[in-house]
């Protein structure tokens, strides 16, 4: 096999054969085709190593709620008629005897008996188990705090093949990106981070604790990476695939040269240095928005200490300044605790979308 980005092999696989099935054997039936949701394809990154597990030609199919009887004899249709292969990838697919969830492409597939990877459901069901939302209800300050970025990043990005229910469009113009009270406060809750930290990581230099300096320095440059992503209006996805989209950003060439000076420093002042010079970038870039008045783009002393570090507390105030959606104002008022992915990395939490209704009582 010779490999092919699964976004491109899955609109084929729906163009080619999926479509046509449905044409012939479910004529007028109405609903829409994507690639969207987990894996590293959705966001173009899959690569041959991506070919070894959980990898292979698939797509959803979204249907009407009222349509949904029809979903298994629409997936009883697709196991008698569609062919073993597609380009010479499988499209039969057997599970990990071993990871609950984990499937491999099936090479001994026989026709008729074909184990697809094509998911048919609603879209009100799909976004129930991404997200445990009901995309019938109103979204809520409190709901887009507890939803990841990284599954925000994958509803939205992916591809759409077809959609005549005109559902999924819409869906994805709703998630495109925060509300703006929304990502004032998450911007807002993201220097707060950096406020905490960046004199401590040189204090700990300071006193011959080059280790704890430097992990320091690695949770300050994500804080840094972070709010670049907030800054350029993009959801960061989960962190294998985070530096790779980082580099598509239009401050990595400036930005990344810095923060890796920082992972790589072996004293705490050339570290100090260079997180230093990225929060400069970072507050040019920050005040390059006009989301409130120009604000100190310079180091400064801490405290009169021999330590620079950049005035966080001024950007948090000024930006919770400009909030003025009653929700989000009550929630910046109880202090900058942030959203799911500044207060916790934890994987369970951020992948697992049943904790999401414990974690809006944060925000109650």
């Amino acid at each position: 096999m010779n490999f092919i980005p699964a976004l491109d092999l899955a609109e084929q696989y729906y163009n080619q054969l999926v479509r046509p099935l449905l044409g012939e054997h479910f004529p007028g039936l109405r609903h829409a085709a994507a690639l969207i949701g987990y894996g590293s394809e959705v966001l173009g990154f899959d690569t041959p190593m991506s070919m070894d597990h959980a990898w292979a030609p698939r797509l959803q199919l979204f249907l009407a709620e009222a349509d949904l009887e029809q979903a298994a004899a629409l997936d009883e249709m697709l196991k008698r008629k569609l062919p073993t292969h597609l380009l010479g990838f499988p499209l039969s697919v057997i599970p990990s005897p071993d990871e609950p969830g984990i499937f491999f492409m099936d090479e001994n597939a026989r026709a008729g008996e074909v184990a697809h990877r094509v998911s048919i459901t609603s879209l009100r069901d799909f976004v129930r188990r991404e997200l445990d939302w009901d995309l019938c209800q109103p979204l809520e300050a409190a709901d887009w705090l507890t939803f990841p970025a990284q599954v925000l990043c994958v509803l939205t990005a992916g591809r759409v093949f077809f959609d005549d229910l005109g559902e999924l469009s819409v869906l994805q113009q709703k998630l495109a990106f925060y509300p703006r009270a929304i990502w004032l406060y998450l911007l807002g809750c993201g220097w707060n981070r950096i406020g905490q930290e960046q004199a401590l990581m040189p204090r700990a230099g300071y006193v011959g604790d080059e280790l704890g300096s430097a992990v320091m320095g690695s949770r300050l440059a994500r804080d840094v990476m972070s709010l670049c992503f907030l800054m350029e209006r993009q959801y960061a996805p989960y962190p294998k695939w985070f530096g790779s989209a980082f580099k598509r950003l239009a401050c990595a060439d400036e930005m990344s040269p810095l923060l890796w000076q920082v992972q790589i420093a072996t004293t705490w002042t050339e570290r100090a240095k260079a997180l230093g010079t990225a929060c400069e970038l970072l507050a040019c870039k920050q005040n390059a928005l006009g989301l409130t008045s120009p604000l100190p783009e310079k180091l400064s002393l801490y405290h009169g200490r021999p330590f620079q570090v950049i005035q966080a507390e001024k950007f948090t105030k000024a930006i919770f300044e400009k909030i003025t959606d009653p929700q989000v104002r009550r929630i910046a008022e109880k202090g900058p605790l942030g959203g799911i992915d500044q207060f916790s990395d934890n994987t369970i939490m951020r992948s697992d979308p049943r904790w999401r209704q414990a974690l809006k009582a944060l925000y109650a």
